[in-house]
């Protein structure tokens, strides 16, 4: 039952990633070609009605609505930085955003240390997924100096493991705090994730992906 289900999550991810390769290198770039021309048509159109120009305004507003719908959905579906940068690449652009969010609180380093494999969908995204909720967690929680992102093959099996040099939480928080989503991801994959923290010497979060 339990590879049944690994099977369909990673044909699910693998859908989604064709879909959004399609969304992104077709419907969006047409969507803004024809948002360019109503631009084009709109500035150089004489002779027509205040109607009939209110009427061009008007789609094109709507168009670059749908060009926003798009890039979201295109989000949605899978990070676009997975695909563009893979997920090392991924993570290092997180972190960046991360301490850039977060101005003036930790800072978030990124540490690979061999090149990673090419990674299934699912694998990658649930990586990616964990490590930006774990992120979230320790921003809200742990008052820590720095955060570390370490991802690795071990044992047959994707390893990421976010780790704070913060406060820690107190044993009834370690598995209430944002555990759920980020044990999900892990499981569907057949995967596990273990959290530790203690009081005074961090927390660290370490999700195992099988591949």
């Amino acid at each position: 039952m339990q590879t049944s289900r690994e099977r369909l999550v990673i044909a699910r991810e693998e859908e989604r990633r064709r879909l959004r390769r399609d969304l992104h290198d077709g419907l969006g770039p047409g969507l803004a070609a024809i948002g360019v021309r109503l631009d084009v048509i709109e500035a150089t159109a004489t002779g027509v009605s205040p109607a009939v120009r209110s009427s061009l305004s008007e789609v094109r507003q709507l168009v670059q609505g749908l060009v926003g719908d798009v890039r979201r959905i295109v989000h949605d579906l899978r990070p676009p930085a997975l695909d563009e940068l893979g997920l090392a690449g991924a993570l290092e652009d997180l972190a960046l955003d991360t301490e850039e969010a977060a101005e003036g609180g930790p800072a978030v380093m990124v540490r690979v240390p061999e090149p990673l494999p090419e990674l299934p969908a699912a694998v990658e995204v649930a990586a990616y997924r964990i490590a930006q909720e774990a992120l979230a967690n320790a921003l809200r929680h742990a008052r820590a100096r720095t955060i570390e992102i370490v991802a690795g093959i071990e044992r047959d099996g994707l390893v990421l493991r976010v780790r704070d040099d913060g406060r820690g939480l107190p044993e009834p928080l370690v598995e209430g705090v944002g555990s759920g989503s980020m044990r999900e991801r892990a499981a569907e994959l057949g995967g596990v994730l273990r959290r530790t923290s203690a009081s005074g010497a961090g927390t660290t979060v370490e999700a195992v992906l099988p591949l």
